[in-house]
């Protein structure tokens, strides 16, 4: 039978509506509420960036707060606003459709490391970990090749050029979480400078500083001596070591220059601990410094370098992917280039970067105390002579290199284009040897001297460089046909940094990077023989150093490459070395790693860390 509705059930059907009714108000204003939260959050959100943006523009130097409001100048403008200026490149990559953080950049290095110490390291692969940690005022933008502020954020310098004053970031810390400060700036140059130290290298070149001082907590004024040419790179090139950290060697100079990995700083990466790395470890691991001041973070995780002395186990390690890039030799270059492997796997570099370096053999001009055979310039132009560059460069490096002139890249201003390329001549050569007194006077095919002292010596090089173990061996049969006997030897690296630093050699043959301006004072000037310096060979010209200290000390550009002309022109008569090739890179690098570009700095990879990544799918290291 049918129910019917009576007063008591419209009355509960009536407090249903009513309770639903309210129900339904209540979760249109609890979604009202969540959305005006979620509008705020958004806001916050919007105003934390603008602040962030303002505060780098006004550190990358962009805004200046105290004249934009009615400012009739107008301000530079970024490329991205917001973003510093040496930040913009890597921003730019983070943006990418693909971009991801996280995996490990993974290389090889062709020897072990003697230590990470900065200062007292002394080569390039000990620098390039340092790259990763510490870092300086300003860097080169790699597009226009000009300054940017990098913990600079702005500088003004004196109408004489002997005055430069930084203003700094005060944002910046180390990767303690200990705030960069001038004090810093200051206690890294009263370092370097302290002759306990052993860096007489860098002395040599900071000498041209007459004092660092701090002006409150973000101010430091440099001021020289003289005018250099290179005052601005010099000052804003030095690598900021965090006085907390270094101050206790200062009273210690023994310990910190037997130390190993005593390794600190302000960059995107560090040491797990900066104070326990050693050789012994065979490989150097940076780990991500969360605490990175930086507008862009670094994308990868980790930073491995492997050490693999052996050419062959560097590309089987390559090819089994793990490591992420091979640099071949010319030699195997056009045979890997066909290699249906490595094709799939790599991307393919060939190219001769702009500040590349030079290959060299140096004739050790003093030994014991006592002049060498290679004291006599008519002695080192015939080895000169008898080096013939012209085959070394087609049968050794296949035309993967150019002969060196000098210290000066032949497309830079500070070469002087009138002089010719050195050609082998053994006619020549055989002519000087005589002028210098060296005849063969027992007919057993070898050249004595005046004292009946047969003309041999031995020849240090590098025992992991297999291109420069073919050039010595190549030379030890041209030689020969001249009455010379050479003698290669081959050495571990760090047994030739100490076989330069004791000036115990005959004769070396290495390699100098080089710059966009290339200043020779370190490696020719007379005063870097003593104390260690890096004019290992005692080479002594008074009018070269004349002229490198007048080019120092001349600002005027087109004066200066004057005097580097005439610098260049001593040498190349002189030939305190033996200028052999400067190198192409060819360079194998796993398509995992993305955002590779060129710049008038070369290839952007390792030397631009921020710039690479890995994206997510290609990744294959956890944290």
């Amino acid at each position: 039978m049918q129910k019917r509705f009576i007063t008591r059930d419209w009355l509960l059907y009536s407090i249903l509506i009513i309770l639903i009714a309210l129900l339904l108000l209540v979760m249109y204003q609890v979604d009202r509420q969540w959305t005006k939260l979620a509008q705020m959050e958004s806001a916050l959100t919007q105003q934390a960036q603008d602040m962030r943006s303002l505060r780098t523009a006004v550190s990358s130097g962009q805004v200046n707060l105290s004249s934009a409001v009615n400012s009739a100048t107008p301000t530079k403008q970024l490329a991205i606003p917001g973003v510093g200026a040496a930040f913009q490149r890597a921003y730019a990559a983070s943006k990418k459709p693909d971009y991801a953080q996280g995996d490990w950049g993974v290389s090889a290095l062709e020897t072990s490391l003697k230590t990470l110490t900065p200062l007292v390291s002394t080569d390039a692969y000990a620098s390039q970990v340092q790259y990763y940690v510490q870092e300086s005022l300003v860097n080169r933008n790699p597009d226009t090749m000009e300054w940017e502020g990098l913990i600079a954020k702005s500088w003004q310098i004196s109408p004489d050029g002997l005055t430069i004053t930084f203003q700094m970031r005060d944002d910046v810390t180390f990767s303690d979480g200990v705030k960069l400060t001038a004090k810093d700036v200051v206690f890294t140059y009263n370092f370097v400078m302290n002759e306990a130290i052993a860096a007489p290298a860098e002395r040599s070149v900071y000498g041209q500083i007459t004092s660092v001082e701090a002006k409150g907590d973000y101010e430091v004024v440099f001021k020289f001596k003289e005018p250099y040419f290179q005052s601005f790179g010099l000052a804003g090139g030095l690598a900021i070591m965090p006085a907390h950290f270094y101050e206790p060697y200062m009273n210690k100079p023994q310990e910190f220059n037997q130390s190993k990995g005593l390794l600190l700083g302000s960059g995107p990466y560090r040491l797990a601990d900066p104070k326990t790395w050693t050789p012994d470890q065979g490989s150097v691991e940076l780990v991500r410094n969360e605490r990175y001041w930086g507008d862009v973070q670094p994308a990868f995780n980790r930073m491995l370098w492997k050490v693999i002395q052996n050419e062959s186990a560097r590309l089987t390690t390559y090819r089994n992917g793990e490591i992420d890039s091979y640099e071949a030799k010319p030699s195997e270059y056009a045979k890997l280039k066909t290699d249906q492997q490595i094709i799939d796997k790599s991307q393919n570099f060939e190219y001769m970067p702009p500040v590349v370096g030079y290959g060299y053999i140096a004739w050790n001009q003093q030994k014991d105390g006592k002049p060498t055979r290679f004291a006599d310039k008519r002695v080192r132009q015939a080895m000169t002579y008898l080096t013939d560059m012209q085959r070394i460069v087609k049968d050794i490096y296949l035309d993967h290199a150019e002969q060196a002139i000098s210290p000066f890249n032949p497309r830079s201003k500070q070469h002087d284009p009138s002089l010719q390329l050195w050609v082998f001549n053994l006619e020549k050569a055989q002519s000087l040897l005589k002028e210098a007194g060296f005849a063969d006077k027992n007919g057993d095919g070898i050249l004595e001297d005046q004292a009946g002292q047969p003309f041999e010596f031995k020849m240090v090089y590098f025992q992991g460089n297999k291109s420069r173990e073919r050039t010595v061996l190549f030379l030890k049969d041209i030689y020969a046909r001249a009455g010379i006997k050479l003698e290669p030897s081959p050495q571990e690296f760090p047994v030739m940094q100490e076989a330069l630093k004791k000036r115990d050699f005959d004769a070396i043959t290495m390699g100098w990077s080089s710059g966009i301006e290339t200043d020779i004072y370190q490696m020719f000037h007379s005063s870097q023989i003593k104390d260690d310096g890096d004019n290992f060979i005692s080479y002594h010209n008074p009018e070269l150093d004349k002229l490198i200290d007048e080019a120092r000390r001349t600002v005027d550009e087109p004066k200066r490459m004057i005097l580097w002309q005439q610098a260049e022109r001593i040498m190349y008569e002189d030939q305190p070395y033996t200028f052999l090739i400067r190198e192409q890179s060819l360079l194998f690098v796993d398509k995992r790693i993305q955002n590779l570009q060129m710049s008038k700095l070369g290839l952007n990879y390792g030397s631009l860390p921020m710039e690479n990544y890995v994206p997510a799918p290609l990744q294959k290291y956890q944290k």
